[in-house]
């Protein structure tokens, strides 16, 4: 090969040497980057800031060591944050001479008492950055410290602190913590907090822990018809105080909510918590459901939210039998959940969330806790008084009867449009009879592969498998003719049934649960990315009102002996090797695709209702904020490669996080 093909080539490192790779030291890697830490720049992210330092003054008070906390709002954006727990450590910290505990959590990102669960038995923080990021993002920092009848005090501007911890005198009648701070306007520019908003904010937590008193405090200037200069939350009855308001003077199913609250049973001599509820049932109003965990909401519900729905359904079902009501075999936790007033809140030991948002709880043990703590108390809900039950029962049972009208609605015009062959469908599309007691699914399935392992695996009389060929097409980015000509879009159209765009209308969809199926890998993800996006624009309505669920088939199949469990990621892999196959020879096999799967297997770990696990895709409850919906999606998905560059500029450190825990 001649040397002039290098000489005349650019060499392949350009610039890139050693001298190129930045190492962000202390808390630089937040202030370059605060999205990954707080999720961007905006107005929630700069109150998120004050939840942070809130949640560490709870878990002091669910920890049994603070009963009272402060939240101050001052003029020039100042935030105050007082509660009367044990106070942060302040000796030197023996891995960091010189420097003060309370420095070293002020200024050290993962630094916390909340990682061996010595400190805390359960807490809302988990990953010991919570306190140090508000630090890190905030032009001036003051922290107090009343501990051991002494007074100290340090201050800090931008993560960096002003000098060393102070020894300001004995105070024998005051103990605990006070954070004073205000944001950064290099970071938020001239953002401010909302009065209303930390107000609200205060008193949402003080129903979360009924022994905890809440005093907030407000700048005259900033004060409101809603919001006062000065108030005190307590409320002994926890969630039930907060359904109560909640509800006013709507008129319910029962006169008596269902709400109370249960320890958990402990386990090797260690406690795991409690979980309190309370629900209602309004007769002629819309209701709504809150999830919360150690005191942190999850919007998205997940397996403390799995736990309730199976104990309110089997509570149910077994009190129709008890009252000779055969139909009630067939009520759903949809058909005793839509329209109530949900309140759940669960305190675990080492919880486990979705995302580092927190959204979405997913630690399993929840499901089993929750079901039967809760399933007792139920029971006796509905035996003690017997109208009160057949007054819920009757109630349940009307909507169960107009979701089965529907649905047979559904079916007869399926079954009149084939009979009567006006009803064009894919080829590649292997329907359902629509014959059986559940409801009807699609499978929206990649590949011939796997779309043979789903024919053979699913129920016929309910589930239907619709294969499609690889990547479909990107339709944020296409234009309307390409859409119509494209033709996986045109079979899946055809499939719902339901029309597209402005003529999308649910009630026509032919199936009652649309679940995208695709590998559990990178090209799996894009795909099923692409197919959200696909009904989000083209069928909004199919996603509103709560027919779209991703599957979430297994990644690793573990084996030892006789004994075999699935693992859907390497977390899940790795809870399973040091909980059940703990001191086992364990042997691994990881599956490439659902095609490399058999249809025994598919069936029992992604298709099979009693055994699989779905998530749902749904919208923002209000419909205006769709708009935020679909700016995000348009920059993630849309034609201008810059905006999802900066996206991924903004947020790749957050994802390489999450490799490194895996």
């Amino acid at each position: 090969m001649s040397d002039d093909l290098f000489e005349n080539t650019p060499t392949s490192s350009g610039d890139y040497d050693a001298s190129s790779i930045e190492v962000l030291e202390g808390l630089e890697p937040v202030r370059r980057r605060p999205g990954m830490y707080i999720g961007g720049t905006d107005d929630r992210a700069l109150h998120h800031l004050v939840a942070e330092v809130l949640d560490n003054s709870m878990d002091e008070a669910v920890a049994g060591h603070a009963s009272r906390i402060e939240v101050r709002l001052d003029e020039n954006n100042r935030v105050t944050i007082t509660d009367n727990g044990r106070g942060m450590p302040v000796a030197e910290h023996p891995k960091y001479p010189g420097k003060s505990t309370l420095e070293v959590i002020l200024t050290t990102l993962h630094s916390g008492g909340k990682f061996s669960g010595k400190a805390y038995a359960t807490s809302g923080g988990l990953h010991g950055v919570g306190v140090s990021v508000v630090n890190a993002l905030s032009d001036y920092t003051r922290v107090e410290v009343a501990r051991d009848k002494t007074l100290y005090a340090q201050e800090f501007s931008k993560g960096a602190p002003k000098g060393g911890i102070e020894e300001l005198g004995p105070t024998p009648n005051r103990r605990g913590t006070t954070v004073t701070f205000i944001p950064d306007t290099e970071i938020f520019g001239d953002r401010k907090f909302s009065a209303k908003r930390l107000f609200k904010l205060a008193r949402s937590k003080a129903y979360l822990f009924a022994g905890v008193e809440i005093r907030w405090k407000c700048a005259e200037s900033l004060t409101s018809d809603d919001v006062p200069a000065e108030a005190v939350f307590k409320f002994p009855g926890g969630l039930a105080d907060h359904l109560a308001e909640q509800i006013g003077g709507r008129e319910c199913v029962t006169a008596q909510p269902f709400a109370g609250s249960q320890e958990f049973p402990e386990t090797d001599g260690m406690e795991q918590g409690r979980v309190e509820w309370a629900i209602a049932w309004p007769l002629y109003s819309d209701g709504s459901t809150s999830w919360y965990c150690n005191t942190v909401p999850t919007p998205d519900g997940g397996t403390h939210e799995q736990g309730l729905r199976a104990a309110l359904t089997k509570g149910l079902r077994a009190f129709g039998e008890l009252t000779g009501t055969k139909k009630a075999k067939d009520l759903t936790a949809d058909d005793i959940m839509v329209g109530a007033e949900v309140m759940l809140s669960v305190f675990i030991r080492d919880p486990q969330f979705q995302s580092q948002t927190k959204d979405r709880l997913t630690s399993p043990e929840a499901a089993r806790l929750v079901e039967n703590a809760v399933r007792d108390h139920f029971d006796h809900f509905l035996a003690d008084s017997m109208d009160r039950g057949k007054a819920l029962l009757g109630q349940v049972m009307e909507r169960m009867d107009e979701r089965l009208r529907r649905k047979q609605e559904r079916e007869i015009k399926r079954k009149t449009a084939t009979n009567a062959k006006k009803l064009r469908l894919p080829g590649k599309l292997t329907d359902c009879s629509g014959e059986g007691d559940g409801e009807t699914e699609l499978f929206i399935v990649e590949g011939d592969s796997a779309g043979g392992s789903a024919k053979q695996a699913r129920n016929r009389k309910t589930q239907a498998i619709l294969p499609i060929r690889g990547k479909i097409l990107n339709v944020a980015s296409a234009t309307a003719d390409k859409i119509r000509a494209n033709s996986e879009i045109a079979d899946l159209s055809l499939a719902m049934g339901c029309g597209t765009r402005k003529d999308c209308d649910a009630e026509n969809l032919r199936y009652d649960r649309i679940i995208i199926m695709t590998d559990a890998d990178v090209d799996g993800a894009h795909i099923a990315t692409l197919l959200m996006t696909f009904f989000f624009q083209e069928m909004p309505d199919i996603v509103r009102n709560g027919h779209l669920y991703l599957a979430q088939p297994p990644l690793y199949r573990l084996t030892a002996g006789k004994e075999s469990r699935y693992a859907r990621d390497d977390e899940h892999r790795k809870e399973l090797e040091e909980t059940v196959f703990k001191g086992k020879k364990v042997e691994v096999g990881r599956f490439k695709g659902l095609g490399e799967m058999n249809p025994a297997q598919l069936r029992e770990t992604t298709m099979d209702p009693d055994t699989r696990s779905l998530i749902r895709i749904t919208l923002p409850a209000e419909f205006e904020q769709r708009a935020v919906v679909k700016e995000l999606v348009d920059q993630l998905m849309g034609r201008n490669p810059e905006h999802r560059f900066n996206f991924i500029q903004n947020n790749a450190g957050e994802f390489d996080r999450d490799m490194i825990d895996a």
